[in-house]
C-alpha cells in the first residue's frame, strides 16, 4: 500500500511501479470515474510511459474494447465493479483511493473480492487510512491482503475496540489501538514522506473566517425543538439526525422544506463571500458548495460562474479563462488537476468527510502550483458549521499519529 498526501503523485508512482514488474502480465486498476477519464490516461502521456493503457468507462461496448484490447493496463471505475468481465487474464490489481472499499460488508466489496480472488499482486492508493477514524482501516488492508488485519470484521473491532452502545453499534479504539494497527499493516505500506516532495509544493493557508448570522432565532428553534418557522413556511426536523441536517443548511441561512424546495431566512455567508472575493481583487476562485440550494445562490449572485458540467471547464479553468468555478466535493474530491487556473478556495460549507475535504483543497494545492494556495473556510459563529470544523482538525490529528506511526 502507498501512502501519500494529495498531490504527491501517487498515479505516477503507481505507473513507475508497474514498469518495474515485469513479472506481472496485466494489470487492473481500480479508480473512481473522473480519475479513469482525466487522471491515468494524462499521466501516462505526461510522463511518456510505454506502458499500453486503456480507459474503460462510459458504455458496455467501449468498456468491453477495453478490457478484450490486450492493453497492459485497463483502468476503471468503481461503479462497474458488479459488471467486470472475466478477470482471469490479469495477475495485478491496483486500487486508486482505497478508502472506497472501507465497507467490507457492502455487496461491491464482496463481489469484487469473489471476482479478484485469483489476483495475486495487489496494490491500494491512499491519503489517509483512517479519514473518518480507524474502523475504516480494516476493509481496506482485508481487500488488498487479508493476512494484515484478518479476515473478519467482528474479530479486528473485538481486538482493537470497546464498546460504547452495542444497541447503537457504537465502538471506541481501545488507548493503544491506533499504534498496534499500525504496527501490523507498517511492513505491507510504503510511506512517502512530506519532505520527500515538500519542495515542489508551495505554502498552503488554511483561514476560518467567522461569520455572524444577524437574526438566530429560526436556528435556535431548529437546536431546541427540531422545527423552525420563516419566511411563511414551517421546517420540520422528525429526528435529532434530520436536525442536525436541517442545522447545516440553516447556518447557509436556507433550510429545504416539502422535498427540494428552499426557503431563506439570512445571506450572511453569501454577503461575507462577495467581501472576501472583493478582498482578493477577485481572483479566479474555486467554491465549494454541498447543497442545490447553495449552488443555486452562486448561480443568482454570479452571471460569470461557471461549474464542472460547463462546456470544457477543466481546461478553461487551467487556462485562466473562468474568475468562478463551483464544484461539489463528491464530484470532485479524486484526481482532478486545477492547479494551473487559480489558487484560491472557499468553502461556503463543510463536508464531514476528511478525506472529501483535503481531496478538494488538493485540486489547487498539488505539484505544479505556482503560488501559495489559501483556502477559506466560512463558520457561521455559534451553529453546527463550528462542530464540523472541530471534527475535522480532530480526524486530522487520528491520521497525523497514523502517520508518525508508520514512521517510527
Amino acid at each position: 500500500m502507498v501512502l501519500a498526501r494529495v498531490g504527491a503523485g501517487k498515479t505516477l508512482i503507481a505507473l513507475s511501479a508497474i514498469e518495474a514488474r515485469p513479472d506481472v502480465r496485466r494489470w487492473l486498476v481500480l479508480a473512481p470515474k473522473r480519475v479513469c477519464d482525466e487522471v491515468w490516461k494524462q499521466e501516462k502521456i505526461k510522463w511518456d510511459s510505454p506502458l499500453w493503457l486503456e480507459v474503460a468507462t462510459g458504455s458496455p461496448a467501449r468498456r468491453e474494447m477495453a478490457f478484450e484490447s490486450g492493453a497492459d493496463v485497463v483502468v476503471t471505475n468503481y461503479d462497474n465493479i458488479q459488471t467486470l468481465p472475466d478477470l482471469s487474464g490479469f495477475d495485478g490489481i491496483i486500487f486508486d483511493e482505497l478508502t472506497r472499499l472501507k465497507n467490507p460488508s457492502g455487496k461491491r466489496f464482496k463481489d469484487l473480492d469473489k471476482a479478484i480472488a485469483h489476483i495475486p499482486v495487489r496494490w491500494g492508493l491512499t491519503g489517509s487510512f483512517t479519514s473518518n477514524g480507524l474502523e475504516d482501516v480494516f476493509g481496506q488492508c482485508k481487500i488488498v491482503d487479508k493476512s494484515l488485519l484478518g479476515r473478519a470484521k467482528g474479530a479486528f473491532v473485538q481486538e482493537y475496540f470497546y464498546v460504547v452502545n452495542r444497541d447503537w453499534g457504537q465502538y471506541e479504539p481501545r488507548p493503544d489501538a491506533l499504534a498496534r494497527v499500525m504496527e501490523r499493516i507498517k511492513p505491507a505500506t510504503y510511506l512517502l514522506e512530506n519532505q520527500d516532495y515538500a519542495d515542489t509544493l508551495p505554502p498552503l493557508h488554511v483561514v476560518p473566517v467567522s461569520v455572524a448570522m444577524t437574526d438566530r432565532k429560526p436556528y435556535d428553534d431548529m437546536r431546541k425543538h427540531y422545527v423552525a418557522e420563516f419566511a411563511g413556511q414551517e421546517v420540520l426536523a422528525l429526528n435529532a439526525a434530520a436536525a442536525s441536517q436541517k442545522m447545516c443548511q440553516m447556518a447557509s441561512g436556507f433550510a429545504y422544506y416539502d422535498g427540494a424546495d428552499a426557503v431563506w431566512y439570512s445571506q450572511h455567508k453569501f454577503d461575507r463571500l462577495d467581501e472576501l472575493l472583493q478582498e482578493n481583487q477577485r481572483a479566479n476562485t474555486l467554491i465549494v458548495y454541498n447543497y442545490k440550494e447553495e449552488l443555486a445562490e452562486l448561480k443568482r449572485r454570479y452571471p460569470q460562474l461557471q461549474t464542472m458540467d460547463s462546456p470544457d471547464a477543466v481546461e478553461r479553468w487551467n487556462a485562466g479563462k473562468i474568475e468562478l468555478l463551483a464544484l461539489h466535493p463528491k464530484s470532485a474530491g479524486h484526481g482532478l488537476n486545477l492547479q494551473s487556473g487559480g489558487s484560491t478556495l472557499v468553502f461556503t460549507s463543510l463536508p464531514w468527510s476528511l478525506e472529501l475535504y483535503e481531496q478538494t483543497i488538493g485540486r489547487l494545492h498539488r505539484g505544479g502550483q505556482a503560488h501559495a494556495v489559501w483556502v477559506y473556510a466560512l463558520l457561521t459563529e455559534n451553529t453546527i458549521d463550528e462542530r464540523v470544523w472541530g471534527a475535522l482538525q480532530d480526524k486530522r490529528s487520528i491520521s497525523d499519529a497514523a502517520i508518525e506511526e508508520l514512521r517510527e
